[in-house]
């Protein structure tokens, strides 16, 4: 499921990682990085590719390849995921360190932040340990230079021992400097010599005891003393790993078993136990980055973040965070219900009309009305409704949403939501994910391969449902509007419906943490893991390409998997609207079949069947009502709300099923596309079932539990 150990090994460099050159003549350069250092739009300016960048860390989960060219070599650029380490803590560091030891890159280009340059230099430092064809690009030279940094690169570059070139990535003229430095590299014409940290003298002692041996046994293709420090670390996933590029068992070999036993059996004389060690290794990298960065790194001004800790005192705290949040939430969607409305009515409009004139070919074709009721009242007009009713609210929400991304201000929403996370023994990232399901619980699901821990994982896709996604939305704001704001328009009622829309939202966050909870406790047992946050920089968003890659990679990707499925669904509709059973079609058949049980929920049979066959997509609910209740055979759309109204209560609707309608549109089955997405990430049909019974079994006593409080007390 995601990035699991099967697919970040070996096996990943020779599949998942698997180099597609143009010509036997390309050079393979790995673009390494932390999260958040630009990396992403490095790659982007230098292959041309429209890979989203996200301004939260983790974003880049799975690898990206892309091509240019230089007037020396073709090149082929490689996106390996942003981590912090090569230690592997995470799938993340895993995907990184394999494809620099094992997938043969030429060169190796380490992306650090100018703006905090020493934290980054931790990756730099056990990069060039792995190689030493590594070009250090200290990108973000622009904003250290606002912020009055100053950094002396050749300097850096005599202390590292590597090449150093400082780059803004968002221009392009910048990036020639590093693919210039890169044809040097890989020419040979820049001699290198990596600076080599220094651990302290018993880890030396007992490199210097397995080096010779493993350098006879790596034959050069791995560096030997990075490998000695891993062998004294003792991971077994790299070693089996390494065994397997090497095709040798290493740790079979008798002499170099001994000296193994020896050097840990020296370490442990020496007051360095095995859990220690990994200590002992990040305290000298540190102190290493500390002292390259001594003189090399100047400030100008003191305070040169002072800005942005005063503004995240202001978004973190305890008491203004949340209400932020939460402001922030209900303006955006009180700013896409009300945008959403014209152009939703102006492009239902015009796809109706286009069924107008279908229907009219049909005629002057003579076809039989079976079929032009399948493919037209079907089909089509089935399509043309989830298009007109999920494009204009997705495409405000995404690009809010993305703004927001791109502003920084997400992994702020991951740190307030850490806390009741981890009392959850979940993990603070399940907030990036719940967040992403607002727009499409299918793209939330996606999402959740930002989380190691599998068990953390597997909670975060089996409650992601619980977050209303932009399906849901019609159903729920139809439904305040009608019942509990009024059909008329204004910004009285549109502020109004966002706030009960919060309300109701904030209601699925708490179900998502209560059930988050009882899993972590029954099935899912175990220890929340602990994770390392950064709070990035604040930015300002490029708006322009902000709304071109959440129109391109989210919004037309999630309507064109919603549409796949809602086109077949239209067929089904019309046919069960139009199959007569015993004087009735079958859609009335089987929901007086379900009328029992239904009002026991507080619905009734037509609302329960809508929701069956609203599976494909949510956004067909209320019309599959509207047509059961007006008994026609296809989909039909009222005037205004007031209509739907009066036909609702015309029909036996009362607050409680109103209220009722509500809940089991917040906890039902997922739709189709994100249960697919679900079989897809976690590989299980159990898992994908359990994603499905869960919901829908709280939707169903939820229900039952109202609807009987309300007859006893109203």
């Amino acid at each position: 499921m995601g990035l699991t150990n099967s697919s970040t090994g070996l096996n990943a460099v020779d599949a998942g990682l698997e180099i597609k050159k143009r010509s036997p003549h390309d050079k393979v350069v790995a673009l390494a990085g932390n999260p958040n250092v630009g990396k992403s739009t490095v790659f982007n300016a230098l292959t041309g590719m429209n890979q989203h960048t996200g301004n939260w860390p983790g974003k880049t989960v799975a690898s990206a390849q892309g091509y240019c060219e230089t007037a020396k070599h073709p090149y082929v650029m490689v996106d390996i995921p942003g981590t912090y380490s090569l230690m592997a803590h995470s799938a993340e560091e895993e995907v990184a360190r394999n494809f620099i030891c094992f997938g043969a890159p030429d060169a190796v280009a380490v992306v650090c932040d100018a703006t905090c340059l020493e934290r980054n230099l931790n990756l730099v430092l056990q990069t060039i340990e792995i190689s030493p064809n590594v070009v250090v690009c200290v990108n973000l030279m622009d904003e250290a230079r606002r912020k009055g940094i100053h950094i002396d690169l050749p300097v850096l570059s005599r202390r590292l021992g590597v090449p150093v070139v400082g780059t803004v990535a968002r221009k392009k003229r910048s990036l020639s400097t590093l693919l210039d430095t890169l044809d040097q590299v890989i020419d040979n014409r820049i001699e290198t010599a990596p600076l080599s940290v220094r651990y302290p003298a018993a880890i030396e002692r007992a490199i210097a005891l397995l080096q010779p041996l493993i350098e006879e046994k790596a034959g050069g293709r791995l560096n030997s003393r990075w490998l000695s420090l891993k062998l004294l670390e003792q991971d077994e996933s790299l070693i089996q790993e390494v065994c397997t590029y090497l095709d040798t068992a290493l740790l079979q070999d008798l002499a170099l078993h001994r000296a193994l036993t020896l050097a840990q059996t020296q370490l442990e004389r020496a007051g360095i136990a095995q859990e220690q060690l990994k200590d002992e290794m990040v305290s000298a990298l540190v102190t290493a980055a500390e002292q390259v960065c001594d003189g090399v790194v100047t400030y100008g001004k003191k305070a040169y973040n002072a800005a942005d800790r005063r503004i995240d005192r202001l978004l973190t705290s305890k008491r203004t965070g949340y209400p932020i949040m939460l402001l922030l939430l209900a303006v955006i969607f009180w700013i896409t219900i009300t945008g959403a409305n014209y152009p939703s009515q102006l492009l239902s409009s015009g796809l109706f009309w286009i069924q107008d004139r279908l229907t009219d070919l049909f005629h002057a074709l003579n076809a039989p009305e079976w079929l032009h009721g399948i493919l037209v009242l079907g089909l089509y007009r089935v399509l043309a409704w989830v298009v007109s009713v999920m494009l204009p609210p997705m495409a405000i929400f995404f690009p809010l949403f993305t703004l927001l991304e791109d502003a920084g201000y997400l992994p702020r929403v991951a740190y307030n939501l850490d806390k009741p996370f981890q009392r959850c023994c979940a993990c603070g990232k399940q907030a990036l994910t719940m967040c992403m399901g607002f727009g499409c619980n299918a793209a939330g699901i996606v999402g959740c391969r930002i989380i190691d821990s599998p068990r953390e994982r597997l909670l975060a896709i089996l409650t992601n449902n619980f977050v209303p996604c932009n399906g849901r939305f019609p159903t729920l704001i139809a439904i305040v509007r009608m019942f509990f704001v009024g059909t008329a328009g204004g910004l009285f009622s549109s502020l109004f419906s966002a706030l009960l829309l919060t309300g109701t939202i904030l209601l699925g966050i708490f179900i998502t943490f209560a059930v988050t909870k009882l899993l972590s406790k029954t099935l899912l047992k175990g220890v929340p893991s602990s994770f390392t946050l950064e709070l990035p920089p604040y930015r300002k968003p490029q708006f322009v390409k902000v709304i071109v890659r959440s129109v391109f990679d989210r919004t037309l990707f999630v309507l064109g998997r919603a549409a796949a499925v809602a086109a077949p669904a239209g067929v089904v509709i019309w046919l069960m609207a139009n199959i007569p059973v015993n004087g009735d079609s079958l859609l009335h058949f089987c929901a007086e079949f379900l009328d029992p049980f239904a009002r026991i929920m507080g619905l009734d049979g037509i609302i329960l069947i809508a929701f069956i066959l609203g599976f494909p997509a949510n956004e067909i609910v209320i019309p599959i009502i509207i047509m059961a209740y007006m008994a026609q055979g296809s989909l039909l759309e009222l005037g205004s709300l007031a209509e739907m109204k009066r036909l609702f209560l015309a029909n036996g609707w009362t607050w409680v099923t109103a209220i009722c309608t509500m809940l089991f549109s917040l906890m039902h089955w997922p739709c189709s596309t994100t249960l697919l997405t679900i079989r897809r990430e976690t590989k299980s049909w159990k898992w994908t079932a359990l994603a499905a019974a869960i919901p829908t079994a709280l939707g169903v006593v939820s229900c039952i539990l109202f609807a009987t409080l309300a007859k006893l007390f109203c």
